[in-house]
């Protein structure tokens, strides 16, 4: 994508309506609009990232056996008032007549819906296990939304719910995502803590919310050192009993502040981490509730009615793209993961209209999207510095930049992002890696070869 023929509206001076680092570089970086209150437009950028946490979270889904459908938005109020929540959900709940003057509500979540699809097709009990996810917006009429995108009205989740014959077929499940969710996050380079929760008014009697650790996290977490080991979730199969996998991680103790208790903790003091999170992501069991209340029945394996078991699994992913820039940014701005990135690559010319650096931009550019590469290329006509600043603003994981000085040696600059690390490297080095033809390498940088991608 050329700059030129992008809308980016960055921002120069921090916006004075923005409270906390995510809301204020997302505006700053031209990534969303303000609608109202708590609801925003997400702008091209903004909509990219979103895209691609949104992709990763499916593809989790996906491996994990869930089965992606979609609901509605809006849903009849009768579903709701049939499982007792219609009255019980309070004012958070957005509740509309229609122009026949029948109830309708703008869906917060999802229990009732995803229940009605179920007792109206699932007869047997061959049809299960059953777990059915959606990527869809909700609305929670929050009586103060502030902070951007972490505590808006309208908001995109993926919601999914499981259904199974028995509390024990029920756990399998609930295991399957609490797994799901850690390699989610795991791509997407965050440290995610699952702790033991309050069910709140989605109900039953387990429950997890997943953390990322931030330094401006909203609330304070405590767990054991090892939760910062790398290798924790690696090569877990999901077709393996994975209640030993479950177990290695809660024993390693993760307690929010409001649980921890300082004199019971059986975490040695050397041991114990505390450190301050985002919750993004909560899971649920809770039994019968929705499918007693709603008459969710299967023939079981002895022809006789049995309730089903169910769960939910949340994820805010567009409150994620808040909390990954709140766990990775600096005093330029955001500094995404390379897997959700708006652009992998920038191509910036610092002179346009000069012929050489002109050529070159173009053909590094061409070469990129020729091998499949994301790459934005600034050809506008900014200053030197309004580019550069740009780039680390909008936070592009590797930039090479094309300046007539460079050419005279030479030579074009690559930068990472992420650790800050400039080296100068050959524009036939750059055209390499651009076609697929090499890798990128910073022999002046201080920077582990892990970090430098391969050129597909």
């Amino acid at each position: 994508m050329k700059l030129s023929n992008y809308f980016l509206p960055v921002l120069k001076e921090n916006p004075k309506e923005a409270q906390i680092v995510s809301h204020r570089l997302m505006l700053r970086a031209g990534m969303i609009q303000q609608s109202s209150a708590g609801i925003y437009s997400w702008l091209p950028l903004g909509l990219k990232v979103l895209s691609k946490i949104e992709q990763i979270v499916r593809e989790e889904q996906d491996n994990a056996g869930a089965l992606e459908i979609k609901m509605p938005t809006i849903q009849p109020a009768e579903i709701w008032q049939e499982s007792g929540r219609y009255d019980d959900y309070g004012l958070e709940m957005l509740r509309v007549k229609d122009r026949h003057e029948r109830d309708m509500l703008y869906g917060p979540t999802n229990e009732e819906q995803v229940t009605d699809i179920c007792r109206s097709h699932v007869k047997s009990y061959r049809a299960l296990p059953l777990n059915l996810y959606h990527i869809q917006w909700k609305f929670r009429d929050e009586v103060r939304p502030r902070f951007g995108v972490m505590r808006g009205r309208e908001f995109l989740m993926k919601d999914a719910y499981s259904f199974d014959l028995t509390p024990e077929d029920a756990r399998v499940a609930y295991n399957k995502m609490f797994v799901s969710y850690l390699k989610t996050f795991a791509r997407m380079e965050l440290t995610a803590i699952p702790m033991e929760a309050d069910t709140g008014p989605i109900g039953g009697d387990m429950s997890h919310e997943f953390i990322i650790l931030a330094d401006t996290g909203e609330s304070g977490v405590f767990f054991h050192k090892d939760w910062l080991k790398t290798d924790l979730i690696t090569n877990i199969d999901y077709s393996a009993d994975l209640e030993p996998v479950i177990h290695k991680f809660t024993e390693l103790y993760a307690r929010t502040d409001e649980k921890h208790e300082p004199d019971n903790c059986p975490i040695k003091p050397e041991d114990l981490v505390e450190k301050r999170g985002i919750e993004v992501g909560h899971i649920f069991y809770f039994g019968t509730k929705y499918s007693k209340a709603m008459a969710a029945s299967v023939s079981g394996t002895d022809g006789k009615p049995v309730d089903l078991h169910m769960g939910s699994y949340g994820i805010g992913v567009s409150r994620l793209v808040g909390g990954i820039i709140e766990a990775s940014h600096d005093e330029k701005g955001i500094i995404w993961p390379e897997a959700v990135a708006p652009f992998k690559i920038a191509i910036v010319n610092l002179k346009p209209g000069n012929v050489a650096t002109d050529e070159l931009s173009e053909t590094l550019y061409q070469a990129g999207l020729s091998n499949g590469h994301d790459c934005l290329y600034d050809d506008s006509k900014d200053s030197a510095g309004a580019k550069l600043a740009t780039m680390d603003l909008i936070g592009i994981p590797w930039q090479i930049v094309v300046g007539p000085r460079g050419l005279e040696r030479n030579s074009v600059e690559l930068k990472h992002r992420k650790s800050g690390s400039v080296a100068e490297i050959t524009p036939e080095m750059a055209h390499d890696f651009m076609s697929g033809q090499g890798r990128l390498s910073m022999p002046e940088a201080d920077i582990s070869e892990k970090d430098i991608p391969d050129a597909n």
